[in-house]
């Protein structure tokens, strides 16, 4: 096996053992023996555990901008909702991985982690700025996007933490929230009402 095969192998049994247990609790021993490897063959290739913690997570990283890069038909809004989708899908599979990586107070958390979320997180921004065919979007604007990724990653938390809410539902709540936002952003920066997109698609209460 390459060098680079290997590496991957670890990093693949690390997500595996991320699925049933948090990050901090899977030690050397059991990723080694998840990978069938011994434990001096584990330190060739990543100096520490934290250093395949982070390896690991800036996989799921990665799996979130590679969503985020699927172009979808239709208009802006199924396109953005097939977005949403991609990332569910993404943080499902990766579930314990994605819980670590947000999660207040990880023990895991570092500069380099958090790096790597606001990494997804200007990605997004990006994308829907690219959408609406806004270039150099207001200081409001901004704030607006980013709160939305917030709601996302605080849904996509309860989704996995929680079990409670309807994953089939999520993608087309996300969106209206976003709509929702922008709307009230626009009442108070006109350049807001360039990427108001459309309204949500189903009517909201009135009463």
């Amino acid at each position: 096996m390459s060098r680079e095969a290997r590496r991957d192998d670890l990093i693949a049994a690390a997500l595996d053992l991320f699925s049933t247990s948090p990050p901090e609790q899977v030690s050397v021993d059991d990723i080694a023996a998840r990978a069938d490897v011994s434990r001096p063959l584990f330190y060739r290739y990543f100096s520490s555990i934290r250093e395949l913690q982070v390896a690991a997570l800036r996989t799921v990283t990665d799996g979130l901008i590679d969503r985020l890069a699927v172009r979808a038909e239709g208009d802006p809004l199924d396109r953005l909702r097939a977005v949403v989708r991609g990332l569910i899908a993404v943080a499902g599979e990766y579930r314990a991985g994605y819980i670590a990586l947000l999660r207040s107070g990880s023990v895991i958390a570092t500069s380099e982690t958090e790096a790597l979320v606001d990494q997804v997180r200007n990605r997004a921004v990006e994308l829907i700025l690219a959408e609406a065919g806004v270039a150099e979007p207001s200081p409001l604007l901004l704030v607006t996007l980013r709160c939305w990724t917030a709601v996302v990653e605080g849904t996509l938390l309860s989704w996995l933490q929680e079990g409670t809410l309807p994953r089939d539902e999520l993608d087309t709540w996300l969106v209206d929230q976003l709509v929702a936002m922008l709307a009230v952003t626009a009442t108070h920066d006109p350049a807001a009402v360039a990427v108001s997109f459309a309204s949500p698609r189903r009517d909201l209460p009135t009463g």
